[in-house]
C-alpha cells in the first residue's frame, strides 16, 4: 500500500508537472537557503581550524589597533592609537618574562617585499617581519632546515633570514639554501633556516615570509612611525585572562597612564578575532533561517493550493477508488503521501543545489569537499513536516467525500 501510494503520486506529479514543479523550485529555494549557508558556515569553520595557526588560542598580543570584523550593517570604526615604541615594547618584554611568559616582540618591515637570489625573484608579496629569538614559540612555527634567530642574532643586529616556503621554492629551485646570501628589497641577508609549510592563515599566507633580526631591521628598515606589537605564550589557556589584565596594568605603567586616563592600547587574546567572526556567522545563520522559513511557508501555502485543486480535479477518482472498498484512511494516506513526495522531491533539490553552492564558497578557501550530515538530516525533517502540515487538509477532505456525490461530480 505504502509503495502504491508513492507511485500514485509520482504519476500525479507527472501529470501537473508544471504546477507541481513550480512548488517543487520554491521548496527547493528554502532548504537550498538553509543548506548552502550552513555548508557555508561549516566550510569557514574548518578553514579558520586549519589556518588559525599564527597565533595559538593560549596567546595574547599587545598592540595600538583594534581590529573589527562585520558582515552587513553599519561599518566598524577601526581604532588606532598611539604607535608603541620599541623601547616600550622591550620594557613590557622584559617584566613579562620576569612573571615566567615567554614573549615575542615583532613588526612588520613590508607586506609586499621582494625577495631574490641570483636570477631567481619573486613578486612583490614576501612579508618580511623583524622579530626576535622567540618567535618560534610564540607564533607557532617551526624550523625544517637549519636553525632559527638566536638572542646573540638580535643582540648583534646580524644580518640573518629565516624564509618561508613558499620563497624557497620561488628561488631556490633545487638548491639548498642555508648560508646562500639573497636580498630583501636590495638588502643582502643570509639564509640560515627554512620554515615548514603551514598554509594560508588569516593573514595571508605563512609560507610567503622573510624572518629578520627585529634589530636588523630597525637599522635597514628604517620607519619612525612603525609600531611594535608584543605576543605572549601562556602556559594554561585558563589563565590568559587574569594574565591580560595583569599585562594592561603592566603597559599602563610603561606608557605612564594616569588613573582616569583610558588604555590608548588593546591587549586581546589572539582568537578575539574568530569569535568575533563566529558571532557575525551566528548572525547570519540566524537571518538565512529566517529568509529560508519564510520562503518554505509561502512554499507550503502553495503546496496545499495544488492539493486542493488536485482534491477537486480527482473527484471522480476518489469516488471510484471508495466505490471499489477503499477506507477514509486509504484516501487519507494517499493524498498525505503525495503531499510528502512533493515536499522531499523539493528537499533533495535544494539539498543538492545547497552543498554544490556552499561547497563553491569552500572551495575559494581551499576546503576539501564536504557534507553536512547533520543540516541534511534537518532539510528532510523539515520537507517533511512542511509536507503533513501542507497536505494534511486537503488529505482530509478528499477522505471525507462521499462516494456517491464524488461519481457523480462533473
Amino acid at each position: 500500500m505504502f509503495w502504491e501510494n508513492i507511485r500514485q503520486a509520482l504519476n500525479s506529479i507527472r501529470s501537473n508537472l508544471l504546477r507541481a514543479g513550480i512548488t517543487i523550485l520554491i521548496i527547493a529555494l528554502g532548504i537550498m537557503a538553509i543548506v548552502g549557508v550552513l555548508t557555508s558556515i561549516d566550510s569557514i569553520k574548518y578553514w579558520m581550524a586549519s589556518s588559525f595557526t599564527t597565533l595559538g588560542a593560549n596567546t595574547f598580543k599587545i598592540q595600538n589597533r583594534q581590529g573589527n570584523f562585520r558582515i552587513g550593517g553599519a561599518r566598524a570604526k577601526k581604532i588606532q592609537y598611539p604607535e608603541i615604541t620599541f623601547l616600550e615594547a622591550s620594557q613590557m618584554k622584559e617584566k613579562l618574562q620576569n612573571l615566567g611568559i615567554p614573549t615575542n616582540i615583532n613588526a612588520v618591515a613590508n607586506q609586499a617585499g621582494k625577495a631574490k637570489y641570483l636570477n631567481f625573484v619573486t613578486n612583490n608579496n614576501v612579508s618580511i617581519k623583524g622579530t626576535d629569538e622567540n618567535f618560534l614559540v610564540v607564533e607557532g612555527y617551526k624550523i625544517a632546515e637549519g636553525r632559527s634567530i638566536t638572542q646573540e642574532d638580535v643582540e648583534f643586529g646580524r644580518n640573518v633570514v629565516v624564509i618561508g616556503a613558499d620563497v624557497q621554492e620561488k628561488i631556490f629551485p633545487g638548491i639548498n639554501p642555508l648560508d646562500k646570501i639573497i636580498t630583501l628589497d636590495k638588502r643582502p641577508y643570509r639564509v640560515i633556516g627554512i620554515l615548514e609549510k603551514r598554509g594560508t592563515s588569516f593573514g595571508g599566507s605563512g609560507d610567503k615570509v622573510a624572518i629578520i633580526p627585529i634589530t636588523s631591521m630597525r637599522k635597514s628598515f628604517i620607519d619612525p612611525k612603525r609600531s611594535y606589537t608584543i605576543n605572549a605564550y601562556v602556559e594554561n589557556p585558563e589563565e590568559i585572562d587574569y594574565l591580560i589584565q595583569v599585562s594592561t596594568g603592566l603597559f599602563r605603567v610603561i606608557r605612564k597612564l594616569k588613573p582616569i586616563d583610558e588604555n590608548n592600547f588593546v591587549a586581546v587574546k589572539s582568537d578575539s578575532f574568530v569569535e568575533s567572526l563566529m558571532d557575525n556567522l551566528a548572525l547570519l545563520t540566524l537571518s538565512a533561517t529566517a529568509i529560508a522559513l519564510i520562503t518554505l511557508f509561502g512554499a507550503s501555502i502553495g503546496l496545499m493550493n495544488i492539493m486542493l485543486v488536485s482534491v477537486t480535479e480527482r473527484t471522480k477518482e476518489i469516488g471510484l477508488r471508495k466505490a471499489l472498498g477503499a477506507t477514509q484512511n486509504h484516501i487519507l494516506l494517499q493524498f498525505l503521501i503525495e503531499a510528502i513526495v512533493i515536499c522531499q522531491l523539493g528537499g533533495i533539490l535544494g539539498t543538492l543545489m545547497g552543498i554544490g553552492i556552499g561547497n563553491l564558497i569552500g572551495s575559494f578557501l581551499g576546503n576539501e569537499f564536504i557534507i553536512p550530515w547533520n543540516w541534511v538530516l534537518l532539510s528532510f525533517a523539515i520537507c517533511f513536516v512542511v509536507g503533513i502540515i501542507s497536505g494534511l487538509y486537503p488529505a482530509r477532505k478528499a477522505a471525507q467525500l462521499d462516494p456517491i456525490e464524488a461519481l457523480r461530480y462533473e
